[in-house]
């Protein structure tokens, strides 16, 4: 597995909260890191550079204080020239000797020296393979896979084609995100080589978000088919609902045309309700901590479900696949069954 171990062994599944604007605060984060799942969230979703760094304290001395292992905190940094509190939000950064930062929207490659100074790992977003190519160029230690389906700013290349794709070429850290839905999609992207995965619009839904409860009420309502690809919000292609969309209500000739990604523009748009494909799982607000137990079961019945289907077909194989963290003795990897090693994580292997 490309993960890191000292990474892999905190985690309860293999899964980032995802970074979302105006949805990821300090008591997403915090819940997300306790119930053993990388809890991201964008800078600017601070009002300031100076509130980011009251956020980073706040988040720190919570998991700090956490009676047990607690998953990674993992900032998200627009690289946009048009954001203009890129250095100051990175210094922040720095000062506060973050171990994980996810870039989005252009090369990382400014941020890269800084952050591998203090020992922090860099996953970079990307949506296409030219923009994975100058991700790993420019240095970074991981990549996060945008592919259709992921709500807000999306992808538009096939989940299956795209890992696989990058996975030939690539053998570090592959975040797959879009259309993640629950424990046994998780499991799939594993088989498919990824290491982790982006769970979004499940998150939105949870009582520590940041989300109204009308956004919260729309989302459970919704099906995949309320999912509109709009250029409306940020200047690049994002999902949104299309009920915020209707209730928006703007004509077209009011509407601003797209000419290309817009940090102001994306922040004027921050109430907007973006979902992924995988708002067809939301059926109800609960806690981050219910949410993270019901992925982990699912995840495991899946497992449970594929194994023997593996082991009929090699009986002489032995299965590696991942055993969430929290199972004492297990942390990782479990084995069963005894010769040929078949690592889910790694599909070349069978």
């Amino acid at each position: 597995m490309a993960l890191p171990e000292a990474l892999a062994n905190r985690l309860t599944v293999p899964a980032i909260a995802a970074p979302m604007t105006s949805v990821s605060g300090p008591e997403l984060v915090i819940a997300a890191c306790r119930s053993g799942v990388v809890g991201s969230f964008p800078t600017h979703n601070a009002a300031t550079t100076e509130k980011l760094d009251t956020w980073l304290r706040q988040i720190f001395a919570a998991l700090i204080d956490h009676d047990g292992p607690t998953a990674p905190v993992a900032p998200n940094l627009v690289v946009h020239r048009t954001n203009t509190r890129l250095q100051a939000d990175l210094d922040c950064l720095v000062r506060h000797g973050v171990e994980l930062v996810i870039t989005s929207v252009g090369s990382p490659k400014p941020v890269i020296a800084p952050l591998h100074a203090i020992g922090c790992r860099v996953f970079a977003d990307v949506s296409s393979m030219a923009h994975a190519q100058r991700a790993i160029e420019a240095g970074a230690d991981g990549l996060v896979l945008l592919t259709a389906g992921a709500g807000g700013q999306t992808g538009w290349a096939n989940p299956f084609a795209f890992a696989r794709a990058v996975r030939a070429r690539y053998d570090g850290p592959i975040v797959l995100a879009g259309g993640i839905t629950d424990g046994t999609s998780i499991l799939a992207a594993q088989v498919l080589g990824v290491d982790l995965v982006y769970l979004g619009t499940r998150f939105i839904a949870t009582s520590e978000s940041l989300a109204t409860d009308e956004y919260r009420t729309a989302l459970i309502e919704s099906t995949l088919d309320d999912v509109t690809l709009s250029t409306r919000v940020g200047g690049i292609p994002a999902n949104l609902l299309a009920s915020w969309l209707a209730r928006d209500d703007r004509s077209a000739a009011n509407q601003e045309s797209s000419s290309g990604f817009e940090q102001d523009r994306l922040l004027r748009n921050r109430t907007a309700w973006s979902a992924g494909h995988s708002v067809a799982g939301v059926g109800a607000v609960t806690t981050v901590a219910e949410l993270v137990q019901a992925i982990t079961e699912q995840y495991e019945r899946a497992r449970d479900k594929l194994l023997p289907t593996l082991t009929e077909s090699r009986p002489e194989a032995r299965i590696d696949t991942y055993r969430p963290a929290t199972t004492p003795g297990n942390q990782g990897r479990v084995t069963s069954s005894v010769a040929g090693t078949v690592d889910l994580n790694r599909p070349d292997s069978y």
